[in-house]
């Protein structure tokens, strides 16, 4: 009888043989960077969360001044993907069913069709999403978390991969609605934008007065390849000491007197969720997959942790007085708790 020898793999064979897949696939992922590069100049950082939303299987809200390249950047990733891209602008007067669709009523036939929104596609930009009110931002609550949308009483499953990637406008600017916390949980990360410097902002005028216009991306990966390469991040390697490391990280922002940072609790109303947890250990896979690795090392949590958790963290009238934002306190979380 011919032995299994899958199951007497160690730990250390394991992360060898996906190592050597993740190479394998590391020339697709710089063919992706490279062509997203073309069009997207001065924005690498959200180049790259983009990409770790992607290939975690996560959703992406956008914070910064209009013109930078937010509306363009999710473009851009669908061409090179050959995804279905959609985008929803988001205003006082939308209703629900303009995003997701509606039931239409045939006098003829005497029965009701349904109309497909624009919600049906592989990434879906909803633009200034904090301009329309709570009904409306709660009717992308089931599409985000259960990837399907019910209309009537017919549930549909949105297409794979299936990306959201929100922008909105800085809170204090007028005509703008809170994210309610549901809705904000939802997304696996939350970046904020700064405009370029100018040699960049130098590149992206040339780019876009030049005779033949903005380079147009081609496609490089497919929807398919997109589902493969989420199994390998789901397939690289947390260490138990990691994990813990992860779950300090979030226990800190819920009880900070027990980390040592007990003038921290006077500035948080409430501590990050554990889809924090989650998202902070599948953020830093993806991490991980995109520097070539097949195991997580605590960089690749130091480097996701503000835009994981800062969204989810609630603040006190103490910390606004203070001027002390989420990001701020992931900071003094991430330095306090001992790195494994």
């Amino acid at each position: 009888m011919e032995e299994n020898t899958s199951s007497s793999l160690t730990p250390a064979d394991t992360i060898r043989e996906l190592t050597e897949k993740i190479q394998h696939e590391r020339p697709l992922i710089n063919l992706v960077n490279k062509e997203l590069s073309k069009v997207i100049v001065g924005q690498d950082k959200m180049l790259e969360r983009l990409l770790i939303a992607l290939l975690a299987n996560g959703h992406i809200l956008l914070e910064g001044v209009p013109g930078l390249a937010k509306t363009l950047a999710i473009k851009t990733l669908s061409d090179v993907i050959g995804g279905d891209f959609s985008r929803i602008q988001f205003t006082p007067d939308l209703l629900p069913a303009d995003v997701t669709g509606t039931q239409i009523y045939n006098q003829k036939t005497q029965e009701f069709s349904v109309t497909k929104g624009p919600i049906f596609a592989n990434f879906i930009l909803a633009d200034e999403i904090n301009r329309a009110p709570a009904k409306v931002q709660s009717a992308l609550l089931e599409a985000m978390q259960e990837r399907q949308v019910t209309i009537g009483d017919e549930t549909f499953t949105l297409p794979k991969p299936f990306l959201v990637l929100a922008t909105q406008n800085p809170i204090e600017q007028e005509g703008t609605y809170p994210l309610p916390e549901a809705q904000v949980d939802r997304f696996m990360l939350k970046v904020t934008l700064d405009y370029p410097n100018p040699e960049e902002e130098m590149l992206i005028l040339r780019n876009n007065v030049r005779s033949q216009g903005l380079e147009k991306a081609s496609a490089i990966i497919s929807p398919e390849d997109v589902i493969r390469l989420r199994t390998l991040v789901r397939d690289v390697y947390l260490d138990e000491k990691i994990e813990k490391y992860i779950i300090d990280i979030v226990f800190a922002t819920r009880d900070p007197k027990k980390y040592d940072l007990g003038n921290l609790a006077p500035l948080i109303s409430f501590g990050a969720s554990p889809r924090a947890s989650i998202n902070l250990a599948l953020a830093g896979k993806a991490n991980a997959f995109l520097q070539g690795r097949a195991y997580v090392i605590p960089d690749d949590i130091r480097n996701i942790a503000a835009d994981v958790i800062q969204h989810r963290l609630g603040l006190t009238y103490e910390a606004e007085a203070e001027g002390v934002n989420a990001r701020d306190i992931v900071d003094k979380v991430l330095a306090r708790v001992e790195v494994p």
